[in-house]
């Protein structure tokens, strides 16, 4: 039984060690998919540096899987920075980046692991909140350690 849900949302991600900080407050539109199982989709905001800005007819669509034992993420943006990552508590799991058309290695993605530290997930019977402890790697080189907190507002 598919069953959806319009909720306003606020998506989240801090960096622990480096000074990087985002928010996105958006409408989303929750999908359950059983009952442990939940798709999120989202509009994203332009990227303000990047042609895409000035072409609002791309929007990014931003699209989570959601469990109490792993989520995935996915950012797709009509030929511009897209991005994959798969988290699960207590794995190295993987997180693809695909650069946009005009650069040096079209559609061949940058592959980085990321460990996931804690994984929670609240609220019942639709989730309410989501928290992603992880670190992000690029072989040997940690690339920081990151919250990704994601609000659903019902």
């Amino acid at each position: 039984m598919l069953t959806h849900h319009r909720k306003p949302v606020c998506l989240s991600l801090i960096s622990t060690d480096l000074p990087l900080w985002s928010v996105v407050e958006t409408a989303a539109t929750l999908y359950q998919k059983d009952r442990d199982r939940f798709h999120l989709l989202l509009t994203a905001p332009p990227v303000t540096k990047s042609k895409e800005a000035l072409n609002p007819s791309s929007p990014r669509v931003l699209w989570l899987e959601i469990s109490p034992y792993r989520v995935t993420m996915t950012m797709q943006g009509n030929a511009q920075l897209s991005y994959r990552h798969f988290w699960e508590r207590g794995v190295y799991g993987i997180t693809r980046y695909w650069l946009p058309n005009e650069s040096l290695q079209p559609n061949q993605p940058i592959r980085l692991r990321n460990f996931t530290r804690n994984l929670t997930l609240n609220g019942h019977p639709l989730p309410e909140h989501l928290r992603l402890e992880y670190e992000l790697w690029a072989g040997k080189v940690q690339l920081g350690c990151y919250i990704l907190n994601l609000e659903i507002h019902h």
